[in-house]
């Protein structure tokens, strides 16, 4: 029987764009599959894999509803150990965590560089931060909302203390309006 029960759930476990589709779903009001699939640059089956895992966890409930209090609750105490951040060197990218919006005016300016996920038509140089996935920084170009959250998450993946809580904080404020 526990043979059977491994089987069944094998490859079920929650993946970093199960994530991403949970926080655009949270966001913005998506009405198809293809129409989410697109948003997010992934595949059709991506991303109709990706909503049964985050519903299978509880970050999702009925037809694409979001479990606002799980989703928040994952955010803010898990995701920093579920898909912790890998930093690289030197590189052109788009601006998270705290180099970008909204914790970039309330963070002071040190010399270290800011968090960039890499990308060569990026508009800043900074420390290479891997994304939550590979199509998010795609997907967030189109999405102020969505690359606001998907910065914010990052600088809980990856920040000091300071900016967690304050990333923490606008979160909060995002997914319980």
């Amino acid at each position: 029987m526990f043979r059977e029960m491994r089987k069944h759930n094998r490859g079920m476990a929650l993946r970093p764009q199960d994530l991403v589709v949970a926080l655009k779903l949270a966001v913005s009001k998506v009405g198809t599959y293809p129409e989410l699939a697109a948003d997010l640059e992934l595949s059709l089956s991506e991303a109709h894999g990706a909503v049964k895992r985050a519903t299978l966890a509880g970050l999702l409930v009925g037809d694409r509803q979001v479990n606002r209090a799980a989703l928040l609750e994952f955010v803010v105490h898990g995701v920093k150990y579920a898909f912790h951040a890998k930093r690289g060197r030197v590189t052109r990218g788009i601006p998270t965590a705290h180099g970008a919006l909204p914790l970039k005016d309330k963070v002071g300016k040190g010399s270290d560089p800011i968090p960039v996920w890499p990308d060569p038509a990026g508009e800043a140089r900074g420390e290479s931060f891997e994304p939550l996935y590979r199509s998010a920084p795609a997907a967030a170009r189109k999405d102020e909302r969505l690359y606001e959250l998907l910065c914010l998450i990052d600088a809980l993946r990856g920040g000091q203390a300071r900016e967690r809580n304050l990333a923490e904080q606008r979160i909060r404020e995002i997914l319980q309006s």
